[in-house]
């Protein structure tokens, strides 16, 4: 899947490999500058400068906080600026790769970079245990399930067919849609069941909070500038109907208020000055100004508004309304009716192209997609897709749309559209068998584009795979079966360099350790091989952490009979290297019987290296809690890890670890 994250990189192995051998080549040659190569600076940012083939590379690791040190946990901003040597010029629209890791062991600056080649050589190919501690150009893929989870997936590994699950998120209640921030970094996951809102680190894939959203939070949606998330509240009752907005920043509720009953659909004006709140049963368009949170007007657009989009070339806010067959346009500043596109009754999924060009309305009933051209407002094409069409979604070169009656997916090439011209309309088949067979489908989208724009992950709810497919293809080149859970959207996080002014790529990390790190870096036309260093300092925090014991129970059965003695060992460890912890003479294990009753504390003696045991006397049935208590550790009762036993007179095969 790299290949697909840093263009054409794999093509660089070979060379890279030959490269790295001193007996097959020389090594490459550093400029030199009036800039040292390479500087460490030990208390704030590390930066180094490289000049080759006619291109100069200015490399920073510098601290998010103001101030502050490069230091293991925190944040810091990876930036390479990109310049030709001769004009001065910003190098524009490249596509670097980067990985950050341990530095190696290497005598001398030439058998570093021969090193580092080898490394990168590495990491292009994907070999499986052959990972950076940071890989600053791949993407996660993130599956939402039917069940209250979400798992993360490196595709990395996957591509090879290797299950390679990251991580699993778990939530609150089931959940029915996401929005993910601009910079991909937090993940709003909407529980209609629970009446919240998940908030996701999607850097450390945990779940930050749930925020109270009203009744029956369904759409969530993020406005441009990414200060208020506004969720569409289903209730059934006219009070309760209409939408939640939630700050992002102190993630508290500013708002609720009724807009009308029936289903919310959200969309925005471009500088984020309005939101638009459809209410399907009211027929109703609300319109918010966001800096005051006001309601400044309530439009009827038709009696039933299924979807709402807005086009910044346009713009206009356009919706479509289902029973009349029609679409409003309305002008985002002056809110006021331009226009009324007489469509047929059926139609519904209304979404624009990135460049806010060409308008695709989606409609169940005739199985076909109408084109409309923002410039306009004009219809272009009427084109027959997928059977029930019921989502779509763009890259830079398709539109793509999802049937609900058939696992066909359908592919309208964009620059085949215009006036006089038959669209191209191409396709491919994600699965066997039709999505709505598997029932329960949420709003969240069941595709989702891959990081370099010309591939997508198709979600089949009914075969439980998520299918790869990269734009030219006749079918997907593989599939992830999401065993253990029942897959229903897809989502890509995106982890690589972004250009954040014309020239300069950047990411912002949370450095994983402390020490000398390599960061390697690349570039294909011209090939650049180069590897900078950074320092990292310990933090004392962390360092606490690392210091303060652990304990693992190494319970024999999971389950225990009343009238028994228990023999419970558990292992103590402790330092970054988990170094058992032997000799510890004041060891004790504190057990009770939930729920409240009153504890017993007996002795713990050493019986192997690190492994300590004590006899608990099981005199009653039900639930035991295990804890472990040292004064010359200082470690108190609860401050541990603990465990849990089930007495019954008849065992059942129940126990429980508890981090």
């Amino acid at each position: 899947m790299l290949v697909l994250s840093v263009g054409m990189s794999l093509l660089l192995v070979g060379r890279l490999e030959a490269a790295a051998s001193p007996s097959t080549a020389a090594p490459t040659v550093v400029a030199a500058t009036s800039v040292p190569t390479d500087l460490v600076a030990q208390h704030a940012s590390a930066r180094g400068h490289l000049e080759r083939d006619g291109v100069a590379i200015d490399f920073e690791a510098r601290p998010v906080t103001p101030g502050g040190t490069l230091t293991e946990g925190q944040f810091a901003d990876i930036r390479f600026r990109l310049s030709d040597i001769a004009s001065g010029q910003p190098l524009r629209g490249q596509a670097p790769g980067a990985w950050l890791d341990k530095a190696l062991s290497v005598n001398g600056q030439q058998t570093a970079q021969l090193s580092c080649k080898a490394r990168i050589g590495q990491y292009l190919r994907g070999a499986v245990g052959v990972r950076p501690l940071l890989d600053l150009n791949s993407y996660y893929l993130l599956i939402l399930n039917k069940d209250p989870s979400i798992m993360v997936i490196d595709p990395l590994t996957s591509v090879a067919g290797i299950t390679s699950t990251l991580s699993r998120i778990s939530l609150k209640k089931a959940p029915m849609d996401w929005v993910a921030s601009a910079d991909g970094k937090r993940l709003f996951v909407s529980m209609p069941d629970a009446g919240e809102v998940a908030v996701i680190d999607a850097e450390d894939f945990k779940v930050l909070g749930n925020v109270a959203a009203g009744q029956q939070p369904v759409r969530v949606a993020l406005q441009p500038d990414g200060r208020y998330l506004w969720v569409g509240n289903n209730a059934s009752s006219d009070a309760d109907s209409g939408v939640t907005v939630i700050d992002t920043e102190t993630l508290q509720p500013v708002l609720s208020v009724a807009t009308g009953l029936g289903h919310h659909e959200i969309t925005f004006s471009e500088d984020s000055r309005h939101a638009f709140v459809t209410s399907r049963d009211a027929g109703t368009l609300t319109v918010f100004d966001v800096a005051t949170l006001k309601v400044l007007r309530q439009i009827h657009t038709g009696p039933h508004p299924l979807a709402v989009a807005q086009s910044a070339l346009s713009k206009a806010v356009y919706v479509a309304d289902g029973k009349a067959g029609t679409i409003t346009v309305i002008d985002a500043n002056s809110l006021k009716t331009r226009k009324v596109i007489e469509l047929q009754q059926g139609i519904g999924p209304l979404r624009f192209s990135q460049d806010g060009r060409y308008g695709f309305v989606l409609n169940t009933l005739q199985n076909s997609a109408t084109v409309i051209d923002a410039g306009s407002d004009e219809v272009l094409h009427s084109l027959d897709v997928a059977a029930e069409p019921y989502q779509l979604m763009f890259t830079r070169g398709f539109a793509y749309i999802r049937g609900l009656a058939s696992p066909k997916v359908s592919m309208i090439d964009l620059s085949s559209l215009g006036k006089d011209r038959q669209p191209s309309v191409l396709g491919f088949e994600a699965g066997r068998q039709a999505p709505k067979l598997a029932g329960d489908l949420p709003l969240a989208e069941s595709f989702s584009a891959a990081r370099d724009d010309a591939a997508v992950f198709v979600v089949n709810p009914v075969d439980n795979t998520t299918y790869f497919y990269m734009e030219g293809m006749n079918a997907p080149m593989f599939g992830y079966l999401n065993r253990g859970h029942t897959a229903r959207a897809a989502r890509v996080v995106d982890r690589s360099l972004r250009e954040e002014e014309p020239g300069v790529f950047s990411a912002r990390v949370k450095l994983p350790a402390a020490g000398q790190f390599d960061v390697a870096f690349m570039l294909n036309q011209p090939e650049i091989l180069h590897c900078f260093t950074a320092e990292v300092q310990k933090s004392p925090e962390l360092e606490l952490l690392r210091t303060t014991p652990r304990v693992e129970f190494l319970l024999d059965s999971p389950t225990v009979s009343v009238g028994t003695q228990v023999a419970v060992r558990f292992r103590v460890l402790a330092g970054s290297l988990d170094q058992a912890q032997s000799g510890v003479e004041d060891m004790r294990l504190r057990y009770f019987l939930a729920p409240g009753a009153r504890p017993h504390e007996v002795a713990a003696h050493e019986v192997a290296d690190g492994v300590y045991e004590a006899s608990v006397a099981i005199q009653q049935a039900g639930a035991y809690y295990l804890h472990v208590g040292s004064t010359s550790l200082g470690v108190k009762f609860g401050e541990l890890s603990y465990a849990s036993l089930r007495a019954r007179a008849e065992p059942i095969d129940l126990v429980e670890d508890r981090p």
